[in-house]
């Protein structure tokens, strides 16, 4: 691969910024600098030096409007996300957080992690809602990572896609990466990390469907992505494609996709437990909508 497109997707960095690192010497192959469209080739020696960030990111103790705390003892703490909420605080982010409003509740969560995202053991996009955990002991820290790690958490989503699914229950078995084009975004890539989607179809309108979703694997943008290769978006997700004229009608602003419930053995005893979040009353209004067509 070529030196900007293998650090990206070692490092996790967009290929302008591995670019920019290559020019201005910071990328080293065998010793020499390497510029960003020499080859990386396997038993080469890659050196790369990365800048310290110019404004280290913290968590900033704020309250947040409408995160709802579903359970909470002295191991976990679950929450209901609201949309326009980061998990925690990330370069160039300064909106809430939900890091940061459990701070601003007094909760006192895990220092495991690195310093912006202690606690935090899974995410959800800033556009999705729904129920999440966070850990508050070490110990429930290592123990859920751990669950997540080896696929033991029952992860279920439901999706309202446009169209109807071809079967309507089925499993999309396709490998997720980085969009080769648009860093913003992820693509159906081959030699991608490996993702699977498990779905189901609950209620199908002219239009659209809603969607049951359990997932496998926990890629970035996984069940938006798998969709959108199907060529069935998440109804409002313009990014991966989604009809601006539905999602307008349907007063959706945001992909409608929701984090409905999330099930594991609890940190401290290992009992299953499972926690369900209602929809927000964006996608339910968009829903009752269609459903008053059919």
């Amino acid at each position: 691969m070529r030196v900007d497109a293998g650090l990206a997707k070692l490092l996790g960095l967009s290929r302008t910024t591995a670019a920019d690192l290559a020019e201005a010497g910071d990328v080293l192959l065998d010793g020499r600098p390497a510029g960003k469209s020499d080859r990386l080739v396997a038993g080469r020696l890659l050196e790369v030096t990365l800048p310290e960030p110019e404004n280290p990111v913290r968590v900033q103790a704020i309250p947040v409007p409408g995160l709802v705390v579903l359970h909470e003892d002295d191991d976990i703490v679950v929450v209901d996300k609201p949309v326009g909420v980061a998990v925690h605080p990330t370069p160039g982010w300064t909106g809430p957080t939900v890091v940061g409003g459990l701070a601003a509740a007094g909760i006192r969560i895990a220092t495991s992690g690195a310093a912006e995202r202690q606690g935090v053991v899974h995410r959800l996009d800033v556009g999705t809602t729904g129920v999440m955990v966070v850990a508050k002991s070490e110990h429930a820290y290592s123990a859920l990572k751990r669950a997540f790690k080896e696929r033991t958490v029952d992860k279920i989503y439901h999706a309202l896609v446009q169209g109807h699914p071809d079967p309507s229950k089925g499993t999309i078995d396709a490998p997720i990466d980085r969009h080769p084009k648009y860093d913003y975004k992820f693509a159906v890539v081959a030699g991608g990390r490996p993702s699977v989607t498990h779905y189901e179809t609950i209620e199908a309108f002219r239009a659209a469907s809603l969607v049951e979703v359990h997932l496998e694997t926990g890629r970035t943008h996984q069940i938006r992505v798998h969709f959108a290769a199907l060529r069935h978006p998440c109804v409002g997700d313009i990014t991966y494609g989604a009809d601006p004229v539905l999602a307008r009608k349907l007063g959706v602003t945001r992909q409608w996709l929701h984090a409905r419930t999330l099930g594991f053995r609890h940190p401290a005893d290992g009992r299953w437990v499972e926690f369900t979040s209602s929809y927000p009353d964006d996608l339910a209004r968009g829903l009752e909508l269609l459903r008053a067509e059919a």
